[in-house]
């Protein structure tokens, strides 16, 4: 076993993390560590650029769920899609499950549940809290994370993360900044030649599309 398995170094480092912000600030951005709604929302846009082209009802599988804001969101955009939710959080499952119990096209999944493929695979946010782990091994579990993404969305793939490019004093060291020209020269090499970095909507991040 690896720091990056289920029950790995890093992988438990990020769910405490993660239920400690829930248990503190609940079903809110906060509560997933985002500043705010708007932002929020502005994200799951340039997300779901992968399935934009999208003909007919797809599936779609959110790679950190937290408590299902993302399954709102396509709710309310009328998107023609089945919804599957991961997260390492129970207290995060928990609450989504509840909250979504009447959606007979959604499904939530825990780290030691089977992860289902989908058409398309999202991840927003999960690469950039890296609390105090060392930036070698976490850019290790960003790539390792990547092609996981990959094997999951058989037609395409999309994460976010926060940008180098951001002030320099405005960065802190528990987060990770990393290199859109490497993520875009990786997803490129090793797994399709559609590949759009989108670092124009107005966030100290960009957003990787991968379309197969």
């Amino acid at each position: 076993m690896n720091a990056f398995d289920e029950d790995g170094e890093i992988v438990q480092r990020v769910e405490r993390y993660y239920t400690g912000r829930f248990e503190e600030f609940g079903a809110t951005p906060r509560g997933v560590d985002w500043t705010s709604a708007e932002s929020q929302t502005l994200r799951f846009e340039q997300l779901l650029k992968v399935c934009e082209r999208a003909r007919g009802p797809f599936r779609l599988l959110d790679f950190g769920c937290g408590y299902g804001s993302l399954l709102e969101h396509v709710r309310a955009r009328g998107i023609d899609c089945d919804y599957v939710g991961y997260d390492l959080s129970e207290p995060m499952l928990a609450h989504a499950r509840e909250r979504f119990g009447g959606d007979g096209r959604a499904a939530f999944v825990g780290p030691h549940e089977p992860l289902p493929g989908a058409d398309y695979a999202v991840a927003s946010g999960i690469f950039n809290v890296k609390q105090d782990v060392a930036t070698e091994p976490w850019r290790a579990y960003v790539l390792h994370t990547i092609d996981r993404l990959g094997t999951l969305g058989a037609r395409g793939f999309a994460f976010n993360a926060l940008t180098s490019y951001s002030d320099p004093e405005r960065m802190r060291p528990d987060l990770h900044y990393a290199d859109g020209r490497e993520l875009f020269d990786y997803c490129k090499r090793r797994h399709s030649r559609q590949v759009a970095l989108l670092h124009d909507y107005g966030l100290w991040e960009f957003t990787i599309v991968v379309r197969k």
